[in-house]
Order: structure tokens, then C-alpha cells, then sequence
């Protein structure tokens, strides 16, 4: 009995030993060793029992065991390695092109239907004396720049690979073992390169797409699957996108640093970023076949509201045609997040400068990235700085400045999923969690919401915080729009599926034509819903109208009453929730002209 006991624990504490090098994404020669470990293990154990059947032995020999894995694990960590721009062994390079800065190769997809530019310099590397500063128009190279690999994604707090692994399984349901992605993705504080995405034929003057990503101003790369340009490339579109700095590299604020700058900026570094990289395509992608009076600019979550700033952001003026802004917005009168108050960002970085005892800002700048990356927190918040931003743009629309001719926006069904997964409400909280928000309007959204049971509970709960936070300020923007008579098309994304589903961002996979071919996690209505949101897609950024190609009719919504519903069916439905906006005006004083 014994003996069988002891057979099973221990072959499942090799099997947990197993399963963490895989989701830690350790090298081969971990998997070698342990096997190895596990051998010396079970022979160590016979000779104790043989000459020497003593307990603490047996229990040296199980805590060396332990101790060896646990070398094995810093032995064999994930090396760090450049992501390659195409899944394709050996791809087939393109033609050289050549820009201003010289000359640059890229690589085709499998099918050779799409040529990919990856890690194109856009600005000069943000570091030493450079960072917090405006960017830097890049430096020119020598010889051919061979653009067949993604540059390091900006400088962010990382988690280890095994949270990343746990997070595919739990939240995303898509992992899969596989020896091809033990490495980890680097990370650095020069990471303003862009990537080019364009379809393999030689036309000229195609419409473009410049993607900004997500990830509160705090995390995220450009090449993430979901949103890879392939999928549009392959529908003749050309799709750019770019790093820009993050966290208190991107959003650090001080009096200091605007004293330094002769436009008297600070704060906004990463959306200044944006902007080089916007003139760097208005100047460039001729050369790629695309038309820089046809651009249109598009984000999700933080990069849509960096769109949103863009918007009326007086140095974009003439950089974009129109724009596509994926659950966020900065219309609201009080934005929910991504933004905050010029003082308050200020006082912010006099806290770090404390935190850190450093008495100026040439001190500060001497801190390595890997110091200064945890401030990620503090300073993820674009600001109105005078120069990106002269007002908020709420205020601009009220006065009819902007910069787009079209708009095309909307939210999820359960954008609160991701964020509230560690905050259920039930009946003993649910009033507490409404008032910590609403304040004197407590009464007002119970009423709305009035919650019987816990289920009830948790559910009006992540309704009323999606609301909150991606609902309302869609619909702040859309009211905007109409006012300035800007073409304005809203949806709502509702589709549940194996993954994702109708969580935040769960709609990038279909709208940009990414869903794997032979996953089980999507259906057929998954596939056929994708096809339509790409073609909806493809359209607005061609011409600024979405419909056409036999699809449903799109209708502007002109009332801010009437959303294009992608889920089960695709079909205008009327837009929900009008009684708890109505609580947000009076709360954010949101008002028309």
C-alpha cells in the first residue's frame, strides 16, 4: 500500500513539474534534465529504503528533488528572442523598397498574398537625453534594412511566462503545447518602430489603415495576433502599426520637462509618438503602393482613446480622413480613464521624483528602464498638455473642432468582463459598490437597477461598470457627432463564442479577419460574422461608408438610438441603457453646444 502511495504522489509531482516547464515556456533542455532528475530521484529513494530506511533520508532525498527542479527552472529559463514578422520557416523575401531613410526588404506570408515590413524606425530610440522628449525624426541606414522581424514592444511590466500561459488557458481557452514558443518576447525602452502590412499585388493609391493598440497606456505590443494587418491585407488594404512608449515612459508629467521643451510639452509623450508615426505614413507609404490622402485611423480600449485625443488633437489636423474607435472614447465630458487633469499629472511626477530621491529630472533620466518600468500605474494617462492638446475633446466637439470626416464606433456586450473578475457583487456589497461611484445618485441607479438576489447583483453590477466605462462614452461620442454632422455608424459587438466571446476586445479577431482556420473554439456563424465585419470594415476605410457588397444596411445612427448588432444575427437594433445615461449627463454635466 505503502508503495503504491508513494508511485502516485510522486508521479504527480512530476507531471506538476512537467506542466510548469511547459507553461513557463522553459527550453528543451529543461525537459531533459528533469526526465534525468526523475530517474536519480526514484533510484536515490530505493537505496535509502535498501541500506538505510531512515525518514529524514528519505526526506533529504525529496527535498533535493525539489531543489534541482528549481535550478532546472533558472537554467533553462525562457531565452528572450525576436518575434518574427510571418509564421513561415525560411519566408520568401520581397522586393526592395526605397523610402527616404534607405532601402528595405520585407518578407510574404505563407500564401504569398500579403508582403510584411516589420520593425521600420519611425523616430530616433526615446532614451538618455532623449527620454521624455518630443520624438525625433529617425536617422537614415546603409545597405538594406531587412524588416523581417517585429521590434521589441515598449518597455511595460512583465508578468512571468507561466501567468501568461495560465491566463491563454483561463481566460482565452486557446493554449496550446508546442515547442516553437519557448522564448520570451522582448521588451525595451526603444521601441518606436513600425510595421507594414500590404497586399502583394502592385497596385497603387490603396486606402490605409494605421492601427494604435491597447492596453491602458500600460502594456501591449503591435504584432498580437488578434489584430494582425494580414487579415485586411489579404482584402486590399494597407495596415500600419507602431510602437509607442508606455507608463511613466509614454505619460510622466513635470514643470521641468515642459521648461525643456520649446513647445512647453509634457505628459504626452506616447500620443506624440503617434503623431510622428502618422506623418511618418502621410510621408511614406506612397512607396508602399498606399494613398496618404486615404488614411484612416483606428484603436481599441487605450489606443481608441488615443484616437479619440487624435481626433482634436490640433498636430493631426490633416494626418487621417476618418476613424474607427473600438470600446473607448475620450468624449465624455469626465473621462472614466486614460485621461486625467494637467495638474494632477504634474503633482504625480513630483511624487515619483521623491519616491525615487531624485532632485531633477537629469537624475531621474539616469535611472535604468528596468527601475522606472513598475511607475506603469501611476503614469498611463494622456493630458492636456497645450501642444497634442489645447482642451479636452469634449470641448473641442462642443465648439465643432475636429479632425475626422467619418466615424465608425461601438462597444461590447460585456466589456466589464476582464475587469471585474476578481469584483462580484452581491446584495451585501451591491449598494456599497453604486455608491462608491454615484455618489447622491445612489437611489437613481438602484432604481434602475434593483437587484433582488446576488445573481441579479452581479449581473447589473458588470452592466452598470461596462456602461460606466465603454457604453456611455460611445454614446457622448456619437451624440457629438451628430451635432457636427460628421457620417457616424455605431455597433455592438454581442457574439459569445469558445474564446473570448463578447468580453473587451473580443471583436478584434473578427473585424480584422484573424480567426484561425482550424480552431474549434469559433463556428460557423463565427466565421460568417467575421466575414461581414471585415467587409463592413474594408468598406469604411475605403470611402467612409461601411455598407455595400449585399450586406445589411448600416444606417448613420443620426438619433444616437440605433446600433448594428453583430452577434447571432447581424441586424439595427435600438441601443439600450438611455435611463442610466441620462444619470451620467447630470453626474458629468455632459451637455450639446
Amino acid at each position: 500500500m505503502k508503495k503504491a502511495v508513494f508511485i502516485l504522489f510522486s508521479a504527480l509531482i512530476s507531471a506538476l513539474m512537467l506542466a510548469v516547464l511547459e507553461l513557463n515556456k522553459n527550453t528543451i533542455l529543461g525537459f531533459g534534465l528533469l526526465l534525468f532528475i526523475i530517474i536519480d530521484f526514484y533510484v536515490m529513494h530505493r537505496l535509502v529504503i535498501k541500506y538505510k530506511n531512515t525518514w529524514y533520508l528519505k526526506l533529504l532525498v525529496w527535498a533535493g528533488w525539489i531543489l534541482m527542479f528549481g535550478g532546472i527552472l533558472m537554467l533553462t529559463y525562457p531565452p528572450t528572442r525576436a518575434v518574427p514578422a510571418v509564421d513561415v520557416s525560411d519566408p520568401q523575401k520581397t522586393e526592395i523598397i526605397s523610402i527616404e531613410q534607405g532601402r528595405l526588404q520585407g518578407v510574404y506570408n505563407a500564401d504569398k498574398s500579403v508582403e510584411v515590413f516589420a520593425g521600420i524606425p519611425y523616430a530616433k530610440p526615446p532614451v538618455g537625453e532623449l527620454r521624455w522628449r518630443e520624438p525625433q525624426s529617425p536617422e537614415a541606414w546603409d545597405g538594406v534594412l531587412q524588416a523581417d522581424t517585429f521590434a521589441p514592444m515598449s518597455m511595460q511590466p512583465r508578468n512571468l511566462p507561466i501567468y501568461d500561459s495560465l491566463t491563454q488557458i483561463i481566460g482565452f481557452h486557446d493554449y496550446e503545447i508546442t515547442t516553437d514558443d519557448n522564448y520570451i518576447e522582448p521588451v525595451s525602452e526603444d521601441s518606436l518602430y513600425l510595421n507594414i502590412w500590404k497586399p502583394s499585388d502592385k497596385k497603387n493609391d490603396l486606402p490605409v489603415l494605421v492601427y494604435i493598440h491597447g492596453g491602458s497606456l500600460q502594456t501591449g505590443q503591435p504584432w498580437y495576433a488578434d489584430y494582425s494587418g494580414e487579415g485586411l491585407a489579404k482584402n486590399g488594404i494597407i495596415v500600419v502599426n507602431m510602437g509607442y512608449r508606455l507608463g511613466i515612459f509614454g505619460y510622466y508629467a513635470n514643470e521641468e520637462l515642459a521648461q525643456e521643451s520649446s513647445n512647453g510639452t509634457t505628459g504626452n509623450y506616447g500620443l506624440l509618438d503617434q503623431i510622428k508615426a502618422l506623418e511618418w505614413v502621410r510621408d511614406n507609404i506612397k512607396s508602399f503602393g498606399g494613398d496618404p490622402d486615404n488614411i484612416t485611423l483606428a484603436g481599441e480600449s487605450a489606443g481608441a482613446a488615443c484616437v479619440s485625443a487624435l481626433c482634436t488633437s490640433p498636430l493631426a489636423k490633416n494626418l487621417f480622413k476618418r476613424v474607427i474607435l473600438e470600446s473607448s472614447t475620450l468624449a465624455s465630458a469626465e473621462p472614466p480613464h486614460s485621461f486625467r487633469k494637467l495638474d494632477e499629472a504634474v503633482e504625480a511626477g513630483r511624487e515619483t521624483l521623491k519616491k525615487y530621491n531624485c532632485k531633477n529630472i537629469s537624475e531621474l533620466r539616469k535611472l535604468s528602464a528596468e527601475e522606472l518600468v513598475s511607475e506603469a500605474e501611476t503614469h498611463h494617462h494622456i493630458t492636456i498638455d497645450g501642444y497634442a492638446l489645447t482642451e479636452s475633446p469634449y470641448n473641442s466637439y462642443k465648439k465643432g473642432i475636429h479632425n475626422e470626416e467619418a466615424i465608425l464606433h461601438g462597444y461590447n456586450l460585456e466589456e466589464s468582463g476582464p475587469f471585474i473578475v476578481f469584483d462580484h457583487a452581491n446584495m451585501k456589497n451591491y449598494r456599497d459598490k453604486i455608491h462608491n461611484y454615484f455618489k447622491e445618485y445612489t437611489d437613481d441607479i438602484i432604481s434602475i437597477y434593483p437587484a433582488a438576489n446576488d445573481d441579479e447583483a452581479d449581473r447589473y453590477w458588470a452592466e452598470i461598470y461596462g456602461a460606466v466605462f465603454f457604453d456611455y462614452p460611445h454614446y457622448c461620442l456619437n451624440r457629438l457627432a451628430v451635432q457636427n454632422k460628421i457620417p457616424v455608424y455605431e455597433y455592438l459587438f454581442s457574439k459569445s463564442n469558445g474564446r473570448l466571446g463578447c468580453w473587451h476586445s473580443g471583436e478584434e479577431v473578427y473585424c480584422y479577419g484573424n480567426i484561425p482556420e482550424k480552431s474549434a473554439l469559433y463556428d460557423n456563424r463565427d466565421r460568417e460574422l467575421s466575414s461581414q465585419m471585415l467587409t463592413y470594415w474594408k468598406n469604411f476605410i475605403t470611402c467612409g461608408d461601411p455598407n455595400g457588397d449585399d450586406l445589411p444596411s448600416w444606417k448613420q445612427n443620426k438619433q444616437s438610438d440605433l446600433v448594428m448588432q453583430f452577434g447571432d444575427t447581424t441586424e439595427l437594433i435600438e441601443e439600450k441603457k438611455h435611463d442610466l445615461f441620462a444619470v451620467l449627463d447630470k453626474i458629468d454635466k455632459f451637455e450639446l453646444h
